[in-house]
């Protein structure tokens, strides 16, 4: 058996009858308590073993107000009533944090570069600690593993309670996987980690704190997408059920009584359609339905809640059920409110940045703004810190283009190849990246793990316009009428659209390569457009170019397979398969067939996945996951490089990030909740 959990009975007993007050223990000084089972936080029993001590607790002054601003919440019970009878104990990085203030920050547009702000507030059933290696504890206290991999048991906190006062059980988590995730009525194609091979998983409430996950073959990397998802294991089935037609026989009444059609209408209105977890609340999608709903938006275990959406941003107060407390038995999170404001312009972020103007911010700035960040951090008192992406930026053509003739071209290797070497990395790296980065090809997984042939690192990475130009005559793109530019083989024109967003890519990259292609002989034209634009036209296939970052660490890849299966990556990422994917998705009665390395992509990815890490047999499958993606070029790496990391020096417990990476779920390993304000 893998069993991490930590049971109170397994302790050893605290000495003596009269206990001490606990030590005001951070990571900066233990102050002699030795370290728990897992880093940097403490199930409660353990750590007042180990201080020999008992923890009192101690809640928000402000709660009472805050909740107050919580449209359907009820009156307040005393902090005993709203914290888990075994909540988890954190250190706080360096001080032991003061209550109030309110965090702001900046994204995009409504479901536009909103992740990163999501992710201050984010929980799921574990998470990966600040070393990026080790998964800790989280909403769950502990799991367990049987020897093959095919069963995962999850224990929750006895007494946990969402942010309505409902108690959080193990129905929750088997009603978000029955009832949402795997219900074609809600979701309408379930997402890869749900499945395993393809195959859905069953999910058993054991008792109330209690889950088991049977899987239909081995995926222990099941266990990594919890960590790092924004989609959560769990779902209020005490306030979404009753609007579930098979679980509420009165569900569509009552929907109808409030305004829509029938239950599942309502869900969708707080829940969404897919598993994003930040969608907008029944507040900007049905102003006319406030007050016929039981609340604005869907109880929550994050430690902040929605009381404002509009579409110029959102408001949010703090949970006052949530479930942590630092080592004085404080309830998180110190912070009182958040405030989130939208921006789609870049250059109104920068402004908004280096006017001091939000406490925290990384997605949607590239390395090209660090110049101007750097130069006025001390002027407007904020920190940049330059981080390693694990994510490379990347180009993709799109191989199942409705345009027929594009498709010939795009899907052709040697165009493919031709474009990847007329890109004259080392300058680029000087010119967009300041020198500061590594040209490198697109490889899936990043960083590359040493199973994969070194080759494949540098495939088609050398600068070679003559080499370029060669390949694209030999396919039959010549320049027919004489303008300098070449035609598609039937001599049709072609010019290659690259519209692009800030939010996946530096718009100084998008040109130099738009220049390097020119230069080559093949015309293009960009474009920057919102990333709501973007994703619309590549959702529709409409898309010459695919341009964003990419790439996954192998412990995610274990867990998600997007990556490797067609259109490859989600909606909020790069693809460039979507006829491909429509095909596999129907079984082959709808979209392009895609080629059989394509088809063997699926096959290994489904197999990797299953097959114990490590072994002779994983590294061969994965070593051929790699020899297909690269040798076909489906992506196109360029440079990889650093992206700027922000905060206001005012906010406190802020700690250097190992890394600028939304594969980790940026600020997700390490704490914001035990954030404050010293000011």
């Amino acid at each position: 058996m893998k069993r991490i959990f930590l049971s109170g009975a397994a302790l050893c007993l605290m000495a003596g009858s009269a206990m001490a007050a606990c030590p005001a223990v951070t990571v900066g000084d233990m102050m002699g308590v030795g370290a728990g089972a897992f880093p940097q936080q403490y199930e409660l029993s353990e750590f007042e073993s180990l201080a020999n001590c008992k923890l009192e607790f101690a809640g928000n002054p402000a709660a009472g107000e805050l909740n107050g601003k919580i449209r359907g919440n009820p009156d307040l019970p005393s902090l005993a009533e709203r914290l888990p009878e075994e909540p988890l104990v954190v250190a706080p990085y360096e001080a032991i944090g003061k209550y109030g203030g309110t965090l702001d920050a900046l994204s995009n547009a409504t479901e536009a570069g909103t992740s990163d702000f999501l992710s201050t507030r984010h929980v799921n059933l574990v998470r990966y600690s600040d070393d990026l290696q080790t998964i800790v504890p989280n909403v769950a206290k502990g799991w367990e593993w049987n020897d093959d991999y095919t069963q995962v048991t999850f224990f929750l906190r006895k007494g946990h309670k969402w942010s309505d006062g409902a108690p959080f059980t193990a129905e929750d988590v088997k009603f978000w996987y029955d009832n949402l995730a795997l219900d074609s009525k809600v979701i309408e194609k379930p997402k890869d980690y749900v499945l395993v091979a393809g195959e859905r998983m069953t999910v058993d409430v054991i008792d109330p704190q209690t889950v088991k996950f049977t899987l239909p073959a081995p995926k222990p990397g099941l266990l990594a997408h919890f960590a790092t998802s924004f989609a959560q294991g769990f779902q209020p089935k005490h306030f979404l059920g009753k609007f579930h037609p098979d679980i509420n026989p009165d569900a569509d009444k009552l929907a109808k009584d409030a305004g829509f059609e029938n239950g599942l209408e309502v869900i969708k209105a707080y829940f969404g359609n897919s598993d994003w977890t930040d969608t907008p609340s029944p507040l900007l999608n049905s102003p006319d339905k406030v007050g016929k709903l039981p609340a604005d938006v869907v109880p929550t275990l994050e430690s902040f809640l929605t009381v404002s959406d509009t579409t110029e941003g959102r408001h949010y107060v703090a949970n006052p059920y949530f479930f942590m407390v630092d080592t004085q038995g404080n309830q998180l999170p110190y912070i009182n409110e958040q405030d989130e404001l939208y921006a789609n312009d870049n250059e109104v972020r920068i402004l908004k940045l280096i006017n001091g103007e939000a406490d925290y911010k990384t997605q949607s700035l590239q390395l090209s703004d660090a110049p101007i960040l750097l130069e006025n951090q001390e002027k407007s008192d904020y920190t940049i810190h330059l981080k390693p992406k694990v994510a490379i930026h990347a180009f993709s053509f799109n191989v199942t283009s409705a345009d027929e003739e594009k498709r010939k071209v795009f899907g052709d290797l040697r165009f493919r190849k031709a474009m990847s070497i007329a890109i004259n990395r080392d300058e680029l790296n000087e010119t967009a990246y300041f020198g500061q980065g590594t040209p490198a090809q697109y490889t899936g997984f990043s960083p590359v793990p040493d199973f994969v042939d070194p080759k494949w690192k540098t495939f088609a990475t050398e600068y070679d316009a003559d080499g370029a130009k060669a390949l694209l005559d030999e396919i039959g793109m010549v320049d027919k009428d004489g303008d300098g530019f070449r035609e598609l083989p039937n001599g049709d024109q072609i010019v290659l659209n690259m519209q692009f967003a800030t939010q996946g890519i530096a718009g100084q990259v998008v040109e130099l390569v738009g220049q390097y292609w020119a230069d080559v002989g093949v015309q293009t034209v960009f474009k920057e457009v919102t990333p709501d634009e973007y994703r619309s036209q590549q959702s529709s296939n409409q898309l010459d170019v695919g341009m964003w970052e990419k790439g996954q660490p192998l412990g995610i890849i274990l867990g998600n397979n997007e990556l490797w299966v067609p259109p490859f990556e989600n909606y909020f990422g790069h693809r460039n398969g979507m006829l491909w994917a429509e095909w596999v998705d129907s079984n082959g009665e709808k979209g392009v067939e895609p080629p059989d390395y394509v088809k063997q992509l699926i096959e290994d990815i489904n197999a990797f996945q299953s097959t114990p890490a490590g072994t002779d047999e994983s590294k061969k499958l994965g070593g051929r996951l790699v020899e297909n993606m690269v040798g076909n070029l489906l992506f196109i790496g360029t440079v990889q490089s650093s992206d700027p990391i922000y905060h206001r020096n005012a906010l406190k417990n802020f700690i250097e990030f190992k890394t600028a990476s939304y594969e980790y779920y940026r600020t997700f390993p390490y704490r914001p909740q035990q954030w404050y304000f010293d000011e």
